[in-house]
């Protein structure tokens, strides 16, 4: 199974989506992550929010969803916030699509601790949906049922 997850820049709600998918999935079970307008580089504050939490971020990268054309993924998930006005990009194909908005940290501005602490409620949350997600019956699910379960978990 691969998931897709998307946002604007790739460079900190998807990343995080990827590499907390990528930490808890069972075999044969993979994310990857892109942006309709990534900055091209992670965030700092994702990589060490992952750091702090043990989970690895070998091999993230910012890139453009062009990167993954041939992927075919069985998921697309969308986690910019639309509620802030913020263009969500939109990937075609047979996938089953959710959107499961995530405010940016990145956006945010103060002390250190008041970031960190940001990145890491987000890192959270994204936490709590996946393991939802994971725990999935998919061999029992169509795609109309998967896709009330992914819209219910993007509530979480």
């Amino acid at each position: 199974m691969k998931v897709l997850f998307l946002c604007t820049a790739n460079s900190c709600r998807s990343i995080l989506s990827e590499a907390v998918f990528n930490h808890l999935a069972p075999a044969g079970m993979k994310a990857y992550s892109a942006g309709s307008q990534p900055k091209g580089e992670v965030h700092p504050l994702s990589i060490t929010a992952l750091q702090r939490a043990g989970i690895s971020t070998e091999g993230l990268s910012s890139k453009s969803s062009d990167a993954h054309a041939e992927l075919a993924p069985d998921f697309v998930i969308t986690v910019c916030d639309k509620a802030a006005g913020e263009a969500c990009p939109v990937f075609f194909g047979p996938a089953v699509k959710a959107h499961w908005g995530l405010s940016d940290p990145s956006d945010l501005h103060g002390r250190a601790a008041e970031l960190d602490a940001a990145f890491d409620n987000t890192l959270e949350q994204i936490k709590r949906r996946l393991k939802a997600f994971i725990a999935l019956p998919f061999d029992q699910m169509d795609a109309a049922q998967l896709k009330v379960e992914l819209a219910r978990i993007g509530t979480l």
